[in-house]
């Protein structure tokens, strides 16, 4: 039970921790901080939040480092940190976190067909897992489809009384200045998706050769520090451009770094080694549920049917994917049980050398003494 439960918990931790990202980064960013620098910010705060981590508690378990296995973390750096938020955090720039969420929930079909191609995954399409897996892929962003474009009626569920009026102000500047771009902000948001499903298959392989999480993810993050603050300086020169100064931009680059990237990224691949690739990017979607109660509550945003019906789908697809998992687990522990029978059985069933003083020599005693009272009869008869 707690084999299934933990990671479920862990990967809810993980929604929630990028909901509120999405929220306080696109703050941060209508407040004139750019995204390449909060990007930067990010994975420099992580780096240093990982290391005493991964210092204290795997210095002494962590395996020797390879070329392999650096290489492979040189391009989980590139493809899951360095691009995929850098095309996130621009598509976030041209668009607003509901949108921005909603085009990144193709991250579980990105990575169900990679992972199949891979060979991390089993389709088995005859099987029930395998169909609870397609069907529930397929719900979850069919889900995220209906809740992003599809509206309705209004639900009459009131105004919220706990609106952040420091959102409203930030959201009516951004408004004035008109910074929404139509096809820009998805179009870099759907590369950012591809290329974080690209990370899950990468991290997949390192989690096997190199299993802890904290050091592979301080190593990944020291790397896309490197890559982020040369690509940011190369675009950003000035130095008030890199100014904390502005309480949202110190609090979102914190959050971003210490939570969303050190605590998630651990998280992410501690599960991705414990239940694969797939079921820890199919949780993505529950981000557009938390972020439409969370801007409700916070941001004064309207909630409509199409919010709700979306929210049942996705919630819908995710338990069947996870069913189809659980089944998945449940016939590789059978044929695990039945294959150690097997070969129980076969040890059984191996000739011991013949030892008169043990079991396997009974028979041939019980035969000698049949045999010896024959003959003792002949020579008394005699």
């Amino acid at each position: 039970m707690g084999g299934s439960v933990i990671p479920l918990l862990a990967m809810i931790v993980v929604q929630l921790s990028y909901a509120g990202m999405n929220i306080s980064s696109k703050l941060a960013i209508q407040s004139g901080m750019h995204p390449l620098v909060l990007v930067a910010y990010r994975q420099i705060f992580a780096t240093f939040s990982l290391a005493p981590f991964a210092y204290c508690f795997e210095r002494n378990t962590a395996p020797p480092m390879t070329k392999r296995i650096a290489f492979q973390i040189l391009l989980a750096s590139l493809t899951g940190i360095t691009g995929n938020q850098i095309l996130y955090f621009l598509g976030l720039k041209y668009s607003t976190p509901t949108i921005a969420c909603a085009l990144n929930n193709l991250l579980p079909a990105f990575t169900f067909v990679l992972a199949v191609l891979f060979g991390q995954e089993c389709l088995r399409i005859k099987t029930k897992a395998g169909v609870a897996k397609v069907f529930g892929t397929i719900l979850s962003v069919g889900g995220a489809v209906v809740l992003s474009f599809y509206h309705g009626k209004l639900l009459g569920l009131g105004e919220s009384k706990i609106q952040w009026k420091y959102a409203e102000k930030m959201e009516g500047g951004a408004s004035s200045r008109g910074e929404t771009n139509l096809l820009l902000g998805p179009v870099t948001v759907i590369c950012s998706a591809l290329l974080w499903a690209v990370w899950f298959i990468i991290q997949a392989n390192i989690s096997r050769s190199y299993p802890v999480p904290f050091t592979s993810s301080f190593y990944m993050c020291l790397m896309a520090s490197i890559q982020c603050l040369v690509i940011a300086l190369s675009v950003e020169h000035e130095a008030s451009a890199w100014s904390l100064y502005s309480t949202i931009r110190l609090t979102s680059a914190l959050y971003a770094g210490i939570i969303s990237t050190g605590l998630t990224y651990s998280l992410l691949s501690w599960s991705i080694e414990k239940k694969g690739p797939l079921y820890a990017s199919v949780f993505s979607p529950l981000q557009l549920v938390i972020i439409a109660v969370v801007s409700w509550a916070l941001l004064h945003e309207k909630i409509y049917i199409g919010t709700a019906i979306g929210s049942l789908v996705i919630v819908f697809g995710l338990y069947f994917v996870l069913l189809g998992k659980n089944k998945d687990v449940d016939e590789n522990d059978g044929v695990d049980e039945i294959t150690e029978a097997m070969e129980d059985d076969v040890k059984d069933l191996e000739l011991e050398p013949y030892n008169p003083f043990n079991g396997n020599g009974k028979h041939h005693e019980e035969d000698d003494k049949r045999k010896g009272k024959v003959t003792g009869r002949g020579f008394d008869a005699d």
